[in-house]
């Protein structure tokens, strides 16, 4: 039996998918009741932790042999992913994967820092443990980008000129599904990255040829980036910290590209184009 944490989010929700489609065993947690009865509904064994509220975690991890973690960015998220990785070892969980970030070793961003202890405490627990590190999100473009290369035929982003080796969240799904039911993954970290290292700009111009219309990056001071986060309602946490994410691959540090996906799922991952065209409907 497999936990899947952060069942509702991108890749959680990927991850749900492709576990059924293999017909595995697995219980999908939802911080909200609602979206619990509805995957209920639908047939799914699911639950409601909060990872803040230890008292919520053990009934969710009764019968659980493998545990997905992933958890909201946030102030707290340190102590909740703390939270479960003790709640799964008194349970006696045999192998937890943890979804972490880019070069989250190094600490180099608020969010490697945020993800770095939780790794650490897993190295430290006894259980077994696998690190999933994956680079910049594809679907950040359809989800954040989209309305306004919609209305404007633009996006913005602090300014950087430096490629970035986007990796399709469906990719990422497919490899962690692929070490949460195989051997052979303990002690071992994944650096997932797309097939390709795109700048902005290029991206810009994939999209462009895609949806057969000009599509243009608009780079932007921090300032002016970070006020137009604030604008569209992103916490002052979460700004700050994407902030010094775009700081820290300004120049390079983001460009690396890996066999990782490929090597696990046996399947080429996504480029940005394919992503593009299976994503066509959210830009127009």
């Amino acid at each position: 039996m497999i936990l899947v944490t952060g069942a509702g989010g991108a890749v959680g929700s990927a991850l749900l998918g492709t576990l059924r489609d293999a017909g595995q065993p697995v219980r999908a947690a939802y911080h909200a009741q609602r979206d619990v009865d509805r995957a209920v509904a639908a047939g799914l064994d699911a639950v409601r932790i909060d990872l803040g509220e230890p008292a919520t975690l053990p009934a969710a991890l009764r019968g659980v042999d493998v545990v997905f973690l992933v958890s909201a960015m946030g102030p707290d998220q340190t102590r909740h992913e703390l939270n479960l990785i003790e709640a799964a070892t008194a349970a006696g969980v045999s192998r937890v994967v943890k979804l972490s970030v880019w070069r989250a070793d190094e600490e180099l961003t608020p969010i490697g820092r945020l993800h770095r202890p939780a790794e650490v405490a897993l190295q430290a627990s006894g259980l077994r443990w696998t690190f999933l590190r994956p680079n910049f999100y594809m679907q950040n473009f359809s989800r954040q980008f989209a309305a306004s290369i919609r209305t404007t035929g633009r996006f913005a982003q602090p300014r950087a000129d430096a490629p970035i080796s986007f990796v399709d969240v469906r990719d990422i799904a497919r490899a962690a599904s692929h070490v949460l039911t195989t051997d052979g993954h303990d002690g071992r970290v994944h650096a997932l990255t797309g097939p390709e290292a795109l700048t902005y700009d290029q991206a810009a111009e994939v999209l462009s040829r895609v949806l057969d219309r000009p599509v243009r990056f608009v780079g932007l001071s921090d300032d002016e980036a970070r006020a137009a986060m604030l604008e569209r309602g992103l916490p002052a946490y979460h700004a700050d910290a994407l902030i010094e994410v775009s700081r820290a691959y300004r120049n390079g540090g983001a460009e690396a590209v890996t066999t990782a996906v490929r090597d696990l799922t046996g399947r080429e991952p996504t480029t940005f184009e394919q992503f593009a065209r299976d994503h066509r409907a959210a830009f127009l």
